[in-house]
């Protein structure tokens, strides 16, 4: 562990309050994930203190831009890891923003929510296969890679989704204090408002993908069973308002309702009193 600690010297960096170290050690943080052989090595621990200095990084970060900037740079981390490095990747994010969600102030929380977002939809983008998998117009090879597919969702499942308040860590985490005890309801809740949001803009509510209508109906099984087992008021609400979103399958209203509804909703023409 120490050894792994000496070759990581930029943690500490990546939380310092000049802009400049912490553009420094974040592009160190790239060249160090993208050595295949250093992050295939990385461990539960490492994982979880790189991204105690990421969290702090956005903490740190001012000004609109540069936040946004540095959402979307930390959420396509996940381009630059191996494949088999990817989940153990997010599940040390998940963990973090698990801990540390209750200690965000109002004033920080905007950026946080932001990264959530896009980190949620990083995952949703990685569940495509590469440059050979995008979609063809024969409509036979899916653009979806299922086994990345089961990957995203069960880390939904394990996190946000997850039907227990109490979090899933991995045996053997040396440092309690990097390990969060219960998923907080503000987590999920965001992750209610947006996953509609995000499974659109990535192709997930195309009806003419029969993969993408597949991974669809998991993510509402999922959030429909979160819905039907929280003990928390405000879960359950937000899910079932999700549930109901007018893009998913089911609650799209067809060409003769809208016209009906806006038949109805012109309701402007003069009365002329009651028939004799």
């Amino acid at each position: 562990m120490a050894s792994q600690e000496r070759s990581m010297p930029f943690i500490k960096n990546l939380a310092s309050s000049d802009r400049k170290i912490r553009t420094s050690a974040l592009a160190s943080l790239h060249t160090f994930l993208s050595s295949r052989q250093i992050s295939s090595s990385l461990t539960t621990l490492d994982i979880l203190k790189l991204w105690k200095g990421l969290f702090f990084a956005l903490w740190m970060c001012d000004r609109a831009i540069p936040q946004q900037t540095l959402c979307a740079e930390l959420a396509n981390l996940i381009n630059v890891l191996p494949r088999h490095a990817v989940v153990p990747w997010l599940r040390g994010f998940w963990a973090t923003m698990a801990r540390e969600w209750t200690s965000i102030d109002v004033l920080r929380m905007e950026k946080f929510l932001l990264l959530v977002r896009r980190v949620v939809a990083s995952g949703f983008e990685w569940m495509k296969k590469g440059d050979e998998g995008k979609k063809k117009k024969s409509g036979k090879e899916t653009a979806w890679d299922m086994q990345r597919v089961d990957n995203i969702l069960d880390l939904l499942n394990e996190w946000p989704f997850s039907l227990e308040d109490e979090a899933r860590v991995e045996q053997g985490t040396e440092k309690e204090e990097l390990v969060p005890q219960t998923i907080p309801v503000g987590l999920r809740l965001h992750v209610l408002d947006i996953w509609v949001d995000e499974a659109e803009k990535v192709g997930l509510l195309e009806a003419d993908d029969v993969e993408a209508s597949k991974i669809l109906q998991r993510l509402i099984d999922q959030v429909d069973a979160l819905e039907q087992a929280t003990t928390r008021p405000a879960v359950r609400i937000r899910s079932k308002d999700s549930l109901g979103d007018e893009r998913l399958p089911g609650n799209r209203k067809s060409a003769v309702e809208e016209d009906q509804t806006t038949t109805d909703g012109g309701d402007g023409g003069d009365w002329d009193g009651f028939e004799d």
